[in-house]
Protein backbone atom coordinates (compact mmCIF):
# COMPACT_ATOMS: atom_id res chain seq x y z
CA UNK A 1 0.00 0.00 0.00
CA UNK A 2 1.23 3.29 -1.14
CA UNK A 3 1.24 6.67 1.16
CA UNK A 4 -1.75 8.25 -0.24
CA UNK A 5 -3.70 4.83 0.02
CA UNK A 6 -2.63 4.50 3.74
CA UNK A 7 -3.27 7.82 4.66
CA UNK A 8 -6.73 7.82 2.60
CA UNK A 9 -7.76 4.60 4.78
CA UNK A 10 -6.65 6.10 8.00
CA UNK A 11 -8.78 9.30 7.44
CA UNK A 12 -11.69 6.41 6.70
CA UNK A 13 -11.06 4.50 10.24
CA UNK A 14 -11.06 8.00 11.97
CA UNK A 15 -14.96 8.57 11.32
CA UNK A 16 -15.85 4.66 11.86
CA UNK A 17 -16.38 2.80 14.95
CA UNK A 18 -13.87 -0.46 15.54
CA UNK A 19 -18.00 -2.64 14.96
CA UNK A 20 -18.56 -0.17 12.50
CA UNK A 21 -15.24 -1.47 10.25
CA UNK A 22 -15.75 -4.67 11.06
CA UNK A 23 -19.07 -5.34 9.72
CA UNK A 24 -18.03 -3.60 6.84
CA UNK A 25 -14.98 -6.08 5.90
CA UNK A 26 -17.00 -8.21 3.81
CA UNK A 27 -19.11 -7.55 0.42
CA UNK A 28 -22.25 -5.77 1.54
CA UNK A 29 -25.25 -7.87 1.65
CA UNK A 30 -27.81 -7.85 -0.79
CA UNK A 31 -30.65 -6.66 0.97
CA UNK A 32 -28.80 -3.70 2.41
CA UNK A 33 -27.34 -0.22 0.85
CA UNK A 34 -24.01 1.08 2.03
CA UNK A 35 -23.10 5.31 0.90
CA UNK A 36 -20.05 6.44 1.69
CA UNK A 37 -21.24 10.26 1.95
CA UNK A 38 -20.18 13.68 3.99
CA UNK A 39 -22.56 14.02 6.74
CA UNK A 40 -20.96 16.64 8.55
CA UNK A 41 -23.26 19.41 7.72
CA UNK A 42 -26.36 17.87 9.44
CA UNK A 43 -27.08 19.69 12.17
CA UNK A 44 -31.16 18.52 12.77
CA UNK A 45 -33.36 15.67 11.31
CA UNK A 46 -36.72 17.84 12.32
CA UNK A 47 -37.52 18.80 9.09
CA UNK A 48 -39.44 21.98 10.24
CA UNK A 49 -35.92 22.77 11.37
CA UNK A 50 -32.91 21.51 9.44
CA UNK A 51 -32.02 23.89 6.19
CA UNK A 52 -28.90 21.69 5.46
CA UNK A 53 -28.51 19.69 1.67
CA UNK A 54 -27.73 16.01 3.48
CA UNK A 55 -30.50 16.38 6.03
CA UNK A 56 -32.92 17.75 3.09
CA UNK A 57 -31.94 14.41 1.46
CA UNK A 58 -32.54 12.46 4.63
CA UNK A 59 -35.50 14.07 5.02
CA UNK A 60 -37.24 13.85 1.75
CA UNK A 61 -36.66 9.86 2.13
CA UNK A 62 -38.61 9.50 5.42
CA UNK A 63 -41.61 12.20 4.60
CA UNK A 64 -43.92 13.55 2.01
CA UNK A 65 -45.14 16.74 1.61
CA UNK A 66 -48.44 17.72 0.04
CA UNK A 67 -47.06 18.28 -3.69
CA UNK A 68 -43.43 17.45 -5.06
CA UNK A 69 -42.19 18.91 -8.35
CA UNK A 70 -42.14 16.92 -11.71
CA UNK A 71 -38.33 15.95 -11.51
CA UNK A 72 -38.74 15.69 -15.22
CA UNK A 73 -40.62 18.98 -16.10
CA UNK A 74 -39.85 21.01 -13.44
CA UNK A 75 -42.76 23.62 -14.37
CA UNK A 76 -45.24 21.24 -13.14
CA UNK A 77 -46.07 19.76 -9.45
CA UNK A 78 -47.67 16.37 -9.13
CA UNK A 79 -49.50 15.16 -5.98
CA UNK A 80 -47.44 13.34 -2.67
CA UNK A 81 -49.89 13.37 -0.60
CA UNK A 82 -52.38 15.35 -2.11
CA UNK A 83 -54.79 13.64 -4.57
CA UNK A 84 -56.09 16.81 -6.19
CA UNK A 85 -56.36 20.53 -5.01
CA UNK A 86 -58.17 23.13 -6.13
CA UNK A 87 -57.69 27.45 -6.50
CA UNK A 88 -60.54 29.95 -5.07
CA UNK A 89 -61.78 32.63 -7.91
CA UNK A 90 -60.18 35.15 -5.51
CA UNK A 91 -57.02 33.11 -5.75
CA UNK A 92 -56.71 33.40 -1.89
CA UNK A 93 -57.78 30.05 -0.99
CA UNK A 94 -56.36 26.47 -2.27
CA UNK A 95 -58.35 23.48 -0.89
CA UNK A 96 -56.50 20.40 -1.34
CA UNK A 97 -58.12 16.71 -1.07
CA UNK A 98 -55.47 14.12 -0.25
CA UNK A 99 -54.89 10.61 -1.09
CA UNK A 100 -56.99 7.82 1.04
CA UNK A 101 -54.11 5.24 1.09
CA UNK A 102 -51.20 7.28 2.70
CA UNK A 103 -49.98 5.81 5.92
CA UNK A 104 -47.21 6.82 8.57
CA UNK A 105 -44.87 4.29 9.39
CA UNK A 106 -46.77 3.77 12.44
CA UNK A 107 -49.46 2.06 10.44
CA UNK A 108 -52.00 4.80 10.93
CA UNK A 109 -53.65 7.00 8.08
CA UNK A 110 -52.39 10.36 7.38
CA UNK A 111 -54.96 12.79 7.96
CA UNK A 112 -55.60 16.69 6.80
CA UNK A 113 -54.84 17.33 10.55
CA UNK A 114 -52.16 15.88 10.58
CA UNK A 115 -51.16 18.25 7.66
CA UNK A 116 -52.61 21.23 9.36
CA UNK A 117 -50.32 20.65 12.14
CA UNK A 118 -47.40 20.19 10.55
CA UNK A 119 -47.56 23.37 8.77
CA UNK A 120 -48.94 25.19 11.53
CA UNK A 121 -45.74 24.04 13.66
CA UNK A 122 -43.34 24.93 10.94
CA UNK A 123 -44.53 28.30 12.00
CA UNK A 124 -44.79 28.56 15.56
CA UNK A 125 -41.58 26.73 15.62
CA UNK A 126 -39.98 29.99 13.95
CA UNK A 127 -36.85 27.90 13.10
CA UNK A 128 -34.61 28.73 10.01
CA UNK A 129 -36.92 27.75 6.81
CA UNK A 130 -39.93 28.64 8.45
CA UNK A 131 -39.93 32.03 6.22
CA UNK A 132 -40.72 29.89 3.08
CA UNK A 133 -43.92 28.89 4.85
CA UNK A 134 -44.74 32.49 7.40
CA UNK A 135 -44.26 34.51 3.74
CA UNK A 136 -48.19 34.07 3.03
CA UNK A 137 -48.84 35.75 6.26
CA UNK A 138 -48.76 33.26 8.81
CA UNK A 139 -48.20 33.69 12.23
CA UNK A 140 -47.83 31.92 15.20
CA UNK A 141 -51.33 33.48 16.19
CA UNK A 142 -53.46 33.36 13.01
CA UNK A 143 -52.17 29.91 11.59
CA UNK A 144 -54.40 27.67 13.09
CA UNK A 145 -57.21 29.45 11.70
CA UNK A 146 -55.88 29.94 7.81
CA UNK A 147 -54.33 25.97 7.62
CA UNK A 148 -56.78 23.85 8.81
CA UNK A 149 -58.60 20.85 7.93
CA UNK A 150 -62.17 20.79 7.20
CA UNK A 151 -62.65 16.65 6.95
CA UNK A 152 -60.38 13.89 7.54
CA UNK A 153 -58.94 14.21 3.82
CA UNK A 154 -59.48 17.86 2.91
CA UNK A 155 -57.48 20.74 4.11
CA UNK A 156 -58.00 24.49 3.32
CA UNK A 157 -55.08 26.90 3.36
CA UNK A 158 -56.32 31.02 2.95
CA UNK A 159 -52.91 32.59 1.87
CA UNK A 160 -52.88 36.92 2.34
CA UNK A 161 -53.46 37.69 -1.39
CA UNK A 162 -49.77 39.09 -1.84
CA UNK A 163 -48.69 36.09 -3.77
CA UNK A 164 -49.56 33.84 -6.41
CA UNK A 165 -50.47 30.63 -5.56
CA UNK A 166 -48.28 28.81 -7.68
CA UNK A 167 -45.64 30.18 -5.73
CA UNK A 168 -47.65 28.98 -2.46
CA UNK A 169 -47.55 25.37 -4.33
CA UNK A 170 -43.92 25.58 -4.80
CA UNK A 171 -43.20 26.60 -1.26
CA UNK A 172 -45.31 23.76 0.36
CA UNK A 173 -43.10 21.58 -1.71
CA UNK A 174 -39.48 22.35 0.23
CA UNK A 175 -38.42 20.19 2.65
CA UNK A 176 -40.06 22.26 5.77
CA UNK A 177 -43.50 21.54 4.04
CA UNK A 178 -42.98 17.86 5.30
CA UNK A 179 -45.47 16.16 7.22
CA UNK A 180 -45.28 14.90 10.36
CA UNK A 181 -47.79 12.40 12.65
CA UNK A 182 -49.26 14.54 14.98
CA UNK A 183 -49.97 11.86 17.80
CA UNK A 184 -46.63 10.59 17.18
CA UNK A 185 -44.91 13.86 17.53
CA UNK A 186 -46.51 15.25 20.48
CA UNK A 187 -45.96 12.15 22.43
CA UNK A 188 -42.58 13.12 22.53
CA UNK A 189 -42.70 16.76 22.65
CA UNK A 190 -40.93 18.05 25.90
CA UNK A 191 -42.31 21.02 27.57
CA UNK A 192 -43.94 23.29 24.51
CA UNK A 193 -41.02 22.07 21.82
CA UNK A 194 -43.73 20.45 20.14
CA UNK A 195 -41.67 17.15 19.81
CA UNK A 196 -38.59 19.10 18.39
CA UNK A 197 -35.92 17.61 20.51
CA UNK A 198 -37.05 14.15 19.57
CA UNK A 199 -37.68 14.82 15.73
CA UNK A 200 -33.59 15.66 15.98
CA UNK A 201 -32.53 12.40 16.02
CA UNK A 202 -35.97 10.37 15.13
CA UNK A 203 -38.47 10.08 12.36
CA UNK A 204 -42.33 9.99 12.16
CA UNK A 205 -43.29 10.44 8.21
CA UNK A 206 -45.21 8.59 5.88
CA UNK A 207 -42.66 8.16 3.26
CA UNK A 208 -40.49 5.13 2.34
CA UNK A 209 -38.04 5.18 5.28
CA UNK A 210 -37.92 5.27 8.70
CA UNK A 211 -34.55 6.54 11.05
CA UNK A 212 -33.60 3.73 12.70
CA UNK A 213 -29.80 5.36 14.07
CA UNK A 214 -28.21 8.86 14.12
CA UNK A 215 -25.14 9.87 15.11
CA UNK A 216 -23.96 12.78 14.57
CA UNK A 217 -20.83 12.88 12.23
CA UNK A 218 -20.88 9.49 12.05
CA UNK A 219 -23.95 7.28 10.60
CA UNK A 220 -27.44 7.44 9.73
CA UNK A 221 -29.71 4.04 9.55
CA UNK A 222 -32.56 4.40 7.26
CA UNK A 223 -34.53 0.88 7.20
CA UNK A 224 -38.03 0.36 4.91
CA UNK A 225 -40.88 1.44 6.20
CA UNK A 226 -43.24 -1.65 7.07
CA UNK A 227 -46.33 1.01 6.20
CA UNK A 228 -45.29 1.08 2.46
CA UNK A 229 -47.39 -1.20 0.56
CA UNK A 230 -44.57 -1.23 -2.26
CA UNK A 231 -41.49 -2.65 -1.05
CA UNK A 232 -37.95 -3.09 -2.87
CA UNK A 233 -35.45 -5.42 -2.51
CA UNK A 234 -33.34 -2.97 -0.18
CA UNK A 235 -34.24 -3.20 3.14
CA UNK A 236 -32.02 -0.97 4.96
CA UNK A 237 -29.76 2.34 4.08
CA UNK A 238 -26.61 2.95 5.67
CA UNK A 239 -24.73 6.31 5.86
CA UNK A 240 -21.42 6.57 7.13
CA UNK A 241 -19.89 9.68 7.31
CA UNK A 242 -16.33 9.92 5.83
CA UNK A 243 -14.45 13.17 4.80
CA UNK A 244 -12.00 12.54 2.86
CA UNK A 245 -13.23 11.66 -0.60
CA UNK A 246 -10.26 9.55 -1.41
CA UNK A 247 -11.42 7.12 1.32
CA UNK A 248 -14.65 7.60 0.03
CA UNK A 249 -13.34 5.77 -3.34
CA UNK A 250 -11.09 3.31 -0.94
CA UNK A 251 -14.02 2.18 0.36
CA UNK A 252 -15.84 1.59 -2.90
CA UNK A 253 -13.39 0.08 -5.01
CA UNK A 254 -13.08 -2.12 -1.93
CA UNK A 255 -16.57 -3.16 -1.95
CA UNK A 256 -17.26 -1.79 1.77
CA UNK A 257 -19.81 0.85 0.11
CA UNK A 258 -21.99 0.86 -2.33
CA UNK A 259 -22.00 4.11 -3.71
CA UNK A 260 -19.97 6.75 -3.60
CA UNK A 261 -21.06 10.43 -2.77
CA UNK A 262 -18.67 13.17 -2.71
CA UNK A 263 -15.68 12.03 -5.13
CA UNK A 264 -13.47 14.67 -7.01
CA UNK A 265 -13.16 15.28 -10.93
CA UNK A 266 -10.08 12.97 -10.88
CA UNK A 267 -11.28 10.73 -8.76
CA UNK A 268 -14.53 10.30 -10.75
CA UNK A 269 -12.75 10.48 -14.82
CA UNK A 270 -10.56 6.97 -13.05
CA UNK A 271 -14.42 5.46 -12.49
CA UNK A 272 -15.34 6.82 -16.35
CA UNK A 273 -15.68 3.68 -18.46
CA UNK A 274 -14.68 1.23 -16.00
CA UNK A 275 -17.66 -1.19 -16.37
CA UNK A 276 -17.50 -1.93 -12.69
CA UNK A 277 -18.99 1.56 -11.75
CA UNK A 278 -21.99 3.53 -13.27
CA UNK A 279 -22.00 7.22 -12.57
CA UNK A 280 -25.67 8.73 -11.53
CA UNK A 281 -25.13 12.32 -12.31
CA UNK A 282 -27.32 15.16 -11.98
CA UNK A 283 -27.26 19.66 -12.07
CA UNK A 284 -28.16 20.79 -8.55
CA UNK A 285 -29.20 24.01 -7.44
CA UNK A 286 -25.75 25.48 -6.69
CA UNK A 287 -24.17 28.28 -8.38
CA UNK A 288 -21.02 29.02 -8.44
CA UNK A 289 -20.91 32.95 -8.54
CA UNK A 290 -18.35 35.75 -7.99
CA UNK A 291 -19.85 38.83 -6.14
CA UNK A 292 -18.95 42.22 -6.91
CA UNK A 293 -19.38 44.78 -3.87
CA UNK A 294 -20.50 47.87 -6.01
CA UNK A 295 -19.14 50.15 -2.98
CA UNK A 296 -15.79 49.45 -4.08
CA UNK A 297 -15.50 52.58 -7.10
CA UNK A 298 -14.30 50.76 -9.89
CA UNK A 299 -16.90 48.00 -9.65
CA UNK A 300 -19.84 50.34 -9.16
CA UNK A 301 -18.97 51.56 -12.81
CA UNK A 302 -21.50 48.88 -15.06
CA UNK A 303 -18.20 49.04 -17.90
CA UNK A 304 -16.00 47.49 -15.48
CA UNK A 305 -18.43 44.51 -14.10
CA UNK A 306 -19.19 44.04 -17.68
CA UNK A 307 -15.31 43.65 -18.40
CA UNK A 308 -15.03 41.55 -15.91
CA UNK A 309 -17.36 39.26 -17.21
CA UNK A 310 -15.74 39.07 -20.47
CA UNK A 311 -12.17 38.30 -19.53
CA UNK A 312 -12.91 35.01 -17.96
CA UNK A 313 -11.84 31.67 -19.80
CA UNK A 314 -15.53 29.91 -18.35
CA UNK A 315 -14.22 26.91 -20.19
CA UNK A 316 -11.09 26.18 -19.34
CA UNK A 317 -11.63 26.39 -15.75
CA UNK A 318 -15.28 24.40 -16.53
CA UNK A 319 -12.64 21.97 -19.03
CA UNK A 320 -9.78 21.87 -17.18
CA UNK A 321 -10.73 22.16 -13.66
CA UNK A 322 -14.02 20.50 -12.44
CA UNK A 323 -15.40 18.85 -15.55
CA UNK A 324 -17.26 16.21 -14.06
CA UNK A 325 -18.52 18.54 -11.02
CA UNK A 326 -19.81 21.69 -13.04
CA UNK A 327 -20.78 23.04 -16.11
CA UNK A 328 -21.07 26.07 -17.61
CA UNK A 329 -23.73 28.75 -16.36
CA UNK A 330 -24.54 32.08 -16.54
CA UNK A 331 -28.20 33.38 -14.92
CA UNK A 332 -29.42 33.07 -11.51
CA UNK A 333 -31.89 30.46 -11.77
CA UNK A 334 -30.21 27.19 -12.09
CA UNK A 335 -31.28 24.66 -14.67
CA UNK A 336 -33.85 21.89 -13.52
CA UNK A 337 -36.17 25.38 -11.92
CA UNK A 338 -38.80 26.31 -13.84
CA UNK A 339 -37.84 29.01 -16.51
CA UNK A 340 -34.21 28.86 -15.91
CA UNK A 341 -32.27 30.39 -18.88
CA UNK A 342 -29.39 28.18 -19.95
CA UNK A 343 -27.93 30.92 -22.80
CA UNK A 344 -24.10 31.09 -21.91
CA UNK A 345 -23.49 34.91 -23.63
CA UNK A 346 -20.12 35.32 -22.25
CA UNK A 347 -16.72 34.16 -23.32
CA UNK A 348 -13.06 34.92 -22.95
CA UNK A 349 -13.03 38.23 -24.80
CA UNK A 350 -9.68 40.15 -24.07
CA UNK A 351 -9.85 42.57 -26.62
CA UNK A 352 -13.70 43.68 -25.79
CA UNK A 353 -12.70 43.45 -22.12
CA UNK A 354 -9.97 45.97 -22.44
CA UNK A 355 -12.36 48.09 -24.51
CA UNK A 356 -14.56 48.38 -21.77
CA UNK A 357 -12.07 49.09 -19.24
CA UNK A 358 -11.31 52.02 -20.90
CA UNK A 359 -14.84 53.40 -21.62
CA UNK A 360 -15.29 53.22 -17.76
CA UNK A 361 -11.95 55.41 -17.80
CA UNK A 362 -9.24 52.73 -16.14
CA UNK A 363 -7.56 51.04 -19.47
CA UNK A 364 -4.31 50.48 -16.88
CA UNK A 365 -6.82 48.46 -14.76
CA UNK A 366 -6.52 48.33 -10.71
CA UNK A 367 -6.06 46.20 -7.61
CA UNK A 368 -8.78 44.14 -5.93
CA UNK A 369 -9.03 41.64 -2.88
CA UNK A 370 -11.18 38.61 -4.04
CA UNK A 371 -12.26 35.89 -0.89
CA UNK A 372 -12.82 32.96 -1.48
CA UNK A 373 -13.67 29.21 0.19
CA UNK A 374 -10.20 27.37 0.98
CA UNK A 375 -11.49 24.31 -0.09
CA UNK A 376 -11.26 22.63 -3.92
CA UNK A 377 -11.90 23.43 -6.18
CA UNK A 378 -12.33 27.09 -4.87
CA UNK A 379 -8.47 28.02 -4.61
CA UNK A 380 -7.52 26.45 -7.98
CA UNK A 381 -10.78 28.29 -9.97
CA UNK A 382 -9.54 31.73 -7.78
CA UNK A 383 -6.30 31.34 -9.55
CA UNK A 384 -7.60 30.95 -13.31
CA UNK A 385 -9.50 34.08 -12.42
CA UNK A 386 -6.19 35.96 -11.14
CA UNK A 387 -4.93 35.09 -14.24
CA UNK A 388 -7.88 35.84 -16.29
CA UNK A 389 -8.14 39.09 -14.88
CA UNK A 390 -4.40 40.28 -15.14
CA UNK A 391 -4.83 39.62 -18.66
CA UNK A 392 -6.88 42.81 -18.98
CA UNK A 393 -5.07 44.54 -16.37
CA UNK A 394 -7.16 43.92 -13.35
CA UNK A 395 -4.62 42.89 -10.40
CA UNK A 396 -6.63 40.31 -8.25
CA UNK A 397 -5.22 39.78 -4.47
CA UNK A 398 -6.78 36.12 -2.96
CA UNK A 399 -7.67 35.90 0.36
CA UNK A 400 -8.91 32.79 1.03
CA UNK A 401 -11.19 31.32 4.40
CA UNK A 402 -13.32 28.56 5.29
CA UNK A 403 -16.58 28.90 4.06
CA UNK A 404 -18.02 30.32 7.23
CA UNK A 405 -15.54 33.39 6.84
CA UNK A 406 -16.05 34.22 3.62
CA UNK A 407 -19.88 33.90 4.42
CA UNK A 408 -19.58 36.19 7.05
CA UNK A 409 -17.65 38.57 5.50
CA UNK A 410 -20.25 38.88 2.90
CA UNK A 411 -23.29 39.20 4.63
CA UNK A 412 -21.73 41.98 6.30
CA UNK A 413 -20.55 44.11 3.32
CA UNK A 414 -17.07 44.06 4.31
CA UNK A 415 -15.64 42.60 0.71
CA UNK A 416 -14.60 43.26 -2.32
CA UNK A 417 -15.18 40.84 -4.61
CA UNK A 418 -15.69 37.36 -3.29
CA UNK A 419 -16.26 34.04 -4.99
CA UNK A 420 -18.75 31.69 -3.92
CA UNK A 421 -21.52 29.16 -4.20
CA UNK A 422 -25.23 29.57 -3.70
CA UNK A 423 -27.49 27.47 -3.19
CA UNK A 424 -31.82 27.84 -3.37
CA UNK A 425 -33.61 27.39 -0.65
CA UNK A 426 -37.38 25.90 -2.35
CA UNK A 427 -38.12 25.10 -5.53
CA UNK A 428 -39.59 28.11 -6.73
CA UNK A 429 -38.11 31.16 -9.36
CA UNK A 430 -38.29 33.67 -6.66
CA UNK A 431 -35.94 31.86 -4.47
CA UNK A 432 -33.09 33.09 -6.27
CA UNK A 433 -34.83 35.85 -7.82
CA UNK A 434 -35.48 37.58 -4.54
CA UNK A 435 -31.95 37.13 -3.38
CA UNK A 436 -30.31 38.27 -6.53
CA UNK A 437 -32.47 41.32 -7.30
CA UNK A 438 -34.27 42.43 -4.80
CA UNK A 439 -33.32 45.13 -2.87
CA UNK A 440 -36.06 47.71 -1.57
CA UNK A 441 -33.85 49.52 1.32
CA UNK A 442 -30.14 49.37 0.82
CA UNK A 443 -29.35 51.01 4.37
CA UNK A 444 -27.21 49.36 6.46
CA UNK A 445 -30.47 48.39 8.68
CA UNK A 446 -32.38 47.02 6.77
CA UNK A 447 -34.41 43.84 7.12
CA UNK A 448 -34.27 42.26 3.89
CA UNK A 449 -30.76 41.67 3.62
CA UNK A 450 -30.49 40.21 0.11
CA UNK A 451 -27.27 39.03 -2.00
CA UNK A 452 -28.24 42.14 -3.93
CA UNK A 453 -28.14 44.15 -0.72
CA UNK A 454 -24.89 42.32 0.27
CA UNK A 455 -23.59 43.99 -2.57
CA UNK A 456 -25.17 47.23 -2.09
CA UNK A 457 -26.61 47.06 -5.13
CA UNK A 458 -30.21 48.76 -5.45
CA UNK A 459 -32.01 48.79 -9.12
CA UNK A 460 -35.55 50.09 -8.39
CA UNK A 461 -36.40 48.43 -11.67
CA UNK A 462 -35.11 44.92 -11.03
CA UNK A 463 -36.76 44.83 -7.59
CA UNK A 464 -40.37 45.72 -8.96
CA UNK A 465 -39.87 43.72 -11.44
CA UNK A 466 -38.78 40.53 -9.15
CA UNK A 467 -41.95 41.25 -7.38
CA UNK A 468 -44.34 41.76 -10.49
CA UNK A 469 -43.43 38.20 -11.45
CA UNK A 470 -43.72 36.78 -7.60
CA UNK A 471 -47.33 38.14 -7.82
CA UNK A 472 -48.44 37.42 -10.95
CA UNK A 473 -50.80 34.30 -11.34
CA UNK A 474 -50.98 33.12 -14.96
CA UNK A 475 -48.46 30.75 -14.81
CA UNK A 476 -47.03 31.34 -18.13
CA UNK A 477 -46.93 34.49 -17.91
CA UNK A 478 -45.02 34.44 -14.71
CA UNK A 479 -42.19 31.87 -16.48
CA UNK A 480 -41.92 34.54 -19.14
CA UNK A 481 -41.35 37.50 -16.88
CA UNK A 482 -38.26 35.50 -14.95
CA UNK A 483 -36.62 34.39 -18.72
CA UNK A 484 -36.33 38.06 -18.94
CA UNK A 485 -35.49 39.03 -15.76
CA UNK A 486 -32.47 36.88 -16.17
CA UNK A 487 -31.33 38.06 -19.50
CA UNK A 488 -31.48 41.64 -18.63
CA UNK A 489 -29.69 40.50 -15.06
CA UNK A 490 -27.24 38.45 -16.46
CA UNK A 491 -26.00 42.32 -18.23
CA UNK A 492 -26.29 44.84 -15.79
CA UNK A 493 -26.25 43.09 -11.93
CA UNK A 494 -23.28 42.78 -9.92
CA UNK A 495 -23.16 39.10 -10.19
CA UNK A 496 -20.79 36.79 -12.28
CA UNK A 497 -22.13 33.68 -12.55
CA UNK A 498 -19.78 30.59 -13.87
CA UNK A 499 -20.72 27.52 -13.11
CA UNK A 500 -23.31 24.96 -11.70
CA UNK A 501 -22.36 22.06 -9.40
CA UNK A 502 -23.67 18.59 -11.02
CA UNK A 503 -23.98 15.75 -8.30
CA UNK A 504 -22.54 12.47 -8.94
CA UNK A 505 -23.57 8.84 -7.09
CA UNK A 506 -20.75 7.10 -8.29
CA UNK A 507 -21.77 3.50 -7.89
CA UNK A 508 -21.20 -0.20 -7.46
CA UNK A 509 -21.65 -2.92 -10.56
CA UNK A 510 -25.20 -4.16 -9.90
CA UNK A 511 -26.27 -0.91 -7.78
CA UNK A 512 -29.58 0.85 -9.81
CA UNK A 513 -32.38 3.13 -9.58
CA UNK A 514 -30.62 5.61 -7.44
CA UNK A 515 -32.42 9.08 -8.24
CA UNK A 516 -30.94 12.46 -7.49
CA UNK A 517 -33.10 15.67 -7.94
CA UNK A 518 -31.88 19.36 -8.74
CA UNK A 519 -32.82 19.83 -4.87
CA UNK A 520 -31.33 17.74 -2.01
CA UNK A 521 -34.78 16.66 -1.37
CA UNK A 522 -35.40 14.85 -4.38
CA UNK A 523 -32.92 12.61 -3.99
CA UNK A 524 -34.08 9.02 -3.72
CA UNK A 525 -33.36 5.85 -2.62
CA UNK A 526 -37.12 4.44 -3.29
CA UNK A 527 -36.43 2.07 -6.61
CA UNK A 528 -32.69 1.28 -5.46
CA UNK A 529 -31.79 -2.50 -5.84
CA UNK A 530 -28.54 -4.67 -6.21
CA UNK A 531 -27.87 -6.80 -8.49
Amino acid sequence: MDRRSFLALASAASFFSYDALSRASAATPGNVLVVAQQLDNVTSLDPQESFEAVAAEIAGNMYQKLVRPNPEKPEELYGDLAESWTVSDDRKTITFTLKSDAAFSSGAAVTAEDVAFSLARAVKLDKSPAFIINQFGFTKQNVEQRIRATGPRTLVVELDGTASPAFALYCLSANVGSVVEKKVVLANAQGDDLGNGWLRNNSAGSGGWVMRSWKASESAMLEASPAQAKRGPIRRIVLRHVVDPSAQLLLLRNGDADIARNLTTEQLRALQGDDNYALVRKAAASLVVIQLNVTHPQLAKPQVRQAIKWAIDYRGIQANLVSLTHAIHQSFLPVGFPSAVTDTPFQKDIAKAKALLAEAGVPDGFEIVMDHYSAQPYPDMAQALQADLAAIGIRLRLLPGENRQVLTKTRARQHEMALTAWGADYFDPNTNAEAFCVNPDNGANARNRTLAWRNSWSDAAFTQRSLDALKEADSAKRLALYDQLQRDHMQQSPFVFMLQTTNTAACRKGVQGIRLGTLPDSNSYADARKG
